[in-house]
């Protein structure tokens, strides 16, 4: 097993359910792949941010996950206006990458206000999971069961029916 799953995320994990729940799908994915789980700290955003201070909480945010993805990572980023791909098209992306010799996916979760534009520009797919905003702590999870959704896809396991 050579394939590495990082997933690097701008907050802390705070809910119990919501770690439990993280646990059980990494632990799942363990059978696939290593898995990294990078969680960083988020900038404390002030009530009313003016677009300067937002701009800023960005660029710093941005930094800290830059600083955590190897030259060679294939990053997806998630991102509202990214891409929304059906379970099987991200099971195919990632059996395409696997077969190519890609060894780290690196997935990553932005903070409240997103991913700053030089993320962006890392990363190779930005993944829109739905137009909707979700709870950053709740994403992780629905992350973590895709992408184990696609191992299981993959190996034509009967789980996704």
């Amino acid at each position: 097993m050579n394939m590495k799953i990082k997933l690097i995320t701008v907050g802390k994990l705070k809910e119990t359910y919501l770690k439990s729940a993280v646990a059980e799908y990494s632990k799942r994915l363990g059978r696939f792949a290593k898995i990294e789980a990078i969680s960083l700290a988020d900038e404390k955003t002030p009530d009313r941010a003016s677009d300067a201070e937002n701009r800023q909480i960005l660029e710093k945010e941005g930094q800290r996950i830059l600083q955590k993805i190897g030259d060679r990572d294939y990053v997806i980023a998630l991102a509202i206006e990214g891409d929304m791909l059906s379970s099987e098209k991200l099971a195919q992306k990632i059996h395409q990458l696997t077969l190519s010799g890609q060894s780290t996916l690196t997935f990553i979760i932005g903070g409240s206000l997103g991913l700053s534009p030089e993320v962006k520009r890392r990363a190779q797919l930005l993944l829109s999971f739905s137009p909707m905003t979700f709870p950053h702590q709740l994403m992780r999870v629905i992350l973590l069961e895709q992408i184990y959704r696609a191992f299981m896809i993959n190996e034509g396991s009967p789980y996704h029916k």
